[in-house]
């Protein structure tokens, strides 16, 4: 006995490491939780998440389900420690009698301005118009709803992103026509629009829903979700004026979206699902939900697996990185809450993805 107790003191301290240690694919995550536990709708989808000056805001549709003329925008914030509730601070009501669904919106704060909320209203994704609300307290309250220029639908689904200080680029697609990526350019951050595209015309490589990195030497990398298996990319060397053609990257996609932000460090972070359709399908289960870097643009490491259950959907991350330096990601989870991740960039760990395998 006096053996196995001798034994057993010298394995506590082995034991206790083991268990301090981060699971696979779990470094840097410091936080996990539900923005909100209650709701007053069974689904949610399509979050967005930024920093104001008085902390974070996520926002995102809530109703019946999708495509439902009761589906809202939402907002929570996060001023201290805790979650505000779910708030509506758009909908879809046309007049009486006609009331349409809203679709995804899409957070973008002015540096030492407002805070602007992009979404859609419509029926459906192929004849939805753009709409815009701006907030002057950090999003407690907000403007009335102003319509975008005809034939602008603002960032579809993920954050624009400024160059050079002035000029704001909305990364943006439509599906009415094949799905196509454009980009809609401010020049005067919000106030006058011009549209760049579509960059490609929907047949060979159908593309939506774009991201944007931005590189120390003025290049500018799009990746964009598809119906072609794989993460497409475009780049661009004037400001956003001109973009190289659609092609493939070695990342896969199971026609979902994804989201992406450079770090301050330079390497440029992205959040998807790394997955495929079975039987060379597009379409592929929302799960596992993935988080993976690149310091080129093309080499990409393995980092975090935010989720990993059979159980789907994880879907739709936004991902910012903030002034204190921490990445924040919020996504859909199960379609029934918003989940959200804090990470500390500092610790994120890496193995190489070869041949567009992830590293298990």
């Amino acid at each position: 006995m006096k053996k196995i107790l001798l034994a057993f003191v010298f394995l506590l301290p082995l034991l206790e490491e083991l268990s301090a240690q981060t699971p696979p694919f779990k470094s840097g995550m410091i936080e996990d939780e539900f923005i909100y536990d209650i709701a007053p709708f069974p689904e949610c989808h399509a979050s967005t998440i930024v920093e104001t000056p008085k902390g974070l805001v996520v926002a995102f549709f809530g109703g019946t389900r999708e495509k439902n003329p009761d589906v809202e925008i939402y907002v929570c914030r996060k001023d201290g420690k805790k979650w505000s509730s779910p708030v509506s601070v758009a909908n879809g009501v046309q007049n009486a009698s006609l009331r349409y669904p809203t679709w995804n919106p899409v957070l973008y704060q002015v540096p030492k301005g407002d805070l602007l909320l992009f979404y859609k209203v419509g029926p459906s994704p192929s004849n939805w118009k753009g709409w815009m609300k701006t907030s002057k307290d950090n999003g407690i309250s907000w403007s009335e709803a102003k319509a975008l220029p005809e034939g602008f639908i603002g960032p579809v689904k993920n954050k624009p992103v400024l160059v050079s200080g002035q000029r704001l680029i909305a990364p943006s697609s439509k599906e009415e026509k094949g799905w196509r990526v454009h980009f809609e350019i401010s020049d005067d951050i919000g106030k006058t629009w011009k549209m760049v595209g579509p960059i490609n015309d929907g047949k060979e490589i159908g593309a939506i829903q774009p991201t944007i990195f931005h590189y120390a030497d003025g290049k500018l990398q799009m990746l964009a979700r598809s119906e072609n298996r794989a993460i497409v990319e475009s780049w661009s060397t004037d400001k956003g004026d001109t973009w190289s053609p659609l092609v493939k990257t070695s990342l896969p996609n199971n026609n979902a979206g994804l989201d992406g932000v450079t770090l301050k460090d330079g390497r440029h972070l992205l959040v998807y699902n790394h997955i495929l359709g079975a039987n060379n399908k597009a379409w592929g289960p929302r799960t596992p939900l993935n988080v993976a870097y690149t310091k080129d643009g093309s080499n990409w490491f393995a980092s975090v697996v935010l989720e990993n259950s059979p159980i789907s959907e994880y879907s739709y991350p936004s991902v910012i990185q903030s002034t204190d330096g921490m990445v924040h990601v919020v996504y859909t989870w199960r379609r029934q809450k918003v989940k959200y991740v804090k990470i500390d960039p500092s610790k994120l760990e890496g193995k190489e993805i070869k041949n567009g395998w992830w590293p298990y």
